[in-house]
């Protein structure tokens, strides 16, 4: 009777849970879930095609206060050529020529502005346009292992829930709780107690590994956002700048004409040059970063590939169970790169200022990061006050 009612139960326990039996994770759907959480790449590439629109539409701009800029130019250049003609006079200076010919130069610098600002630009655009090309290379390829990273670290996560769920069924069937009912069942049974146990176990364990799996995602998100971040910011302030710079530059011109502020106009060529270069050196940068996240992700993919035991190796059990104690499936070298790349970028405007000397802009970048930082605290104390 006993036997008839334990076979009954395994019988019942078999039908009632065969909808619980979980497959592993696909890989299509985990390659969506990745492109949806994080993006479709490290840097966003619809972010990046604003940024450079928003320069393009902005820079459109540039005639804004040329006019007001002209009648600037011409009350100055009376009053030069006034100066200039009373020095003569009085027999201070002698009649040159030359000195005479600046402010006509100047005026036609402000009549043809937008074809200037192009001109000076175009070095910096070929810059830009080259190490654009450099990075763009190399980040396809920093794309092809993010993705086979994720699927190895899925693959961590399934290996973890099978062997898990093997464990546990193992320690059940040794337990005293079959005792001698055990020893009585038949094989057939035995295994049927295996198949419902099994997949049941399986699914606590994916809770506990999808927990793991989860933290894993939100750590590397956050440094990607980190990284992201510190390049947009670099980004969008060579667009405040430079678009500062494009519309307000006829004014530096004007100015220019007399005397006291002979400098002014030489001094805008320099910070527009400079302010410039940070594409070109951000990009370099970025190049340099993505050769920093190839070889991180490389050596994060032999890794797990020792792990899941891949090209026909066996899974190292012993390394993944240590592997599993971590409390995240990953070894953190591609998390600290992304972070060291978004240190990088915030060098940008000083080595900037090494290709072309100026003062104003890194006076200018320290000032944007001091109160950058004060924001910042500001909203840790008001998220901690609120925690």
């Amino acid at each position: 009777m006993k036997k008839k009612i334990i076979l009954l139960s395994m019988l019942f326990l078999v039908m009632a849970t065969g909808s619980f039996a979980q497959n592993t994770i696909d890989t299509a759907n985990y390659k969506q879930s990745i492109q949806f959480l994080q993006g479709d790449g490290i840097y966003e590439n619809g972010m990046m095609t604003f940024l450079g629109g928003l320069k393009d539409s902005i820079w459109s701009h540039f005639g804004l206060f040329i006019g007001d800029a002209q009648a600037l130019a011409a009350i100055f250049m009376i009053i030069f050529f006034s100066v200039k003609s009373y020095e003569m006079m009085v027999g201070d200076k002698k009649m040159e020529i030359m000195p005479l010919l600046r402010p006509f130069a100047l005026a036609m610098v402000i009549i043809w502005w937008g074809a200037f600002v192009k001109m000076i630009a175009f070095p910096t655009d070929l810059v830009q346009a080259q190490t654009d090309q450099m990075f763009e290379s190399e980040q396809q390829n920093v794309e092809g292992l993010r993705f086979q990273r994720a699927n190895l670290i899925l693959a961590v996560a399934n290996s973890l829930i099978t062997y898990q769920a093997q464990t546990e069924v193992a320690e059940k069937e040794s337990d005293t709780w079959y005792g001698q009912a055990w020893d009585s069942v038949t094989s057939t049974v035995k295994q049927g107690i295996s198949d419902v146990v099994s997949p049941l176990l399986e699914l606590k364990n994916r809770l506990q590994v999808g927990m793991q799996l989860l933290v894993t995602e939100l750590l590397e998100l956050l440094a990607i956002w980190i990284l992201r971040i510190a390049v947009y910011i670099i980004f969008m302030i060579q667009i405040i700048y430079s678009s500062i710079l494009v519309i307000l530059g006829p004014f530096s011109v004007a100015a220019s004409i007399l005397p006291a502020f002979r400098d002014s106009f030489s001094t805008w060529i320099a910070r527009f040059i400079s302010v410039n270069l940070y594409s070109g050196i951000g990009y370099l940068i970025m190049y340099l970063c993505a050769l920093m996240q190839e070889y991180g992700m490389q050596s994060e993919i032999s890794r797990y590939q020792v792990l899941v035991g891949q090209n026909g190796a066996s899974a190292d059990l012993e390394k993944l169970a240590w592997f599993a104690g971590n409390g995240i499936l990953s070894f953190g070298t591609v998390i600290i790169v992304f972070l060291i790349g978004a240190i990088c970028m915030f060098t940008v405007p000083s080595i900037s200022t090494w290709i072309i000397s100026t003062s104003g802009i890194s006076s200018a970048t320290s000032s944007a990061s001091r109160g950058a930082a004060t924001v910042f605290a500001v909203g840790r104390r008001v998220s901690g006050s609120f925690i």
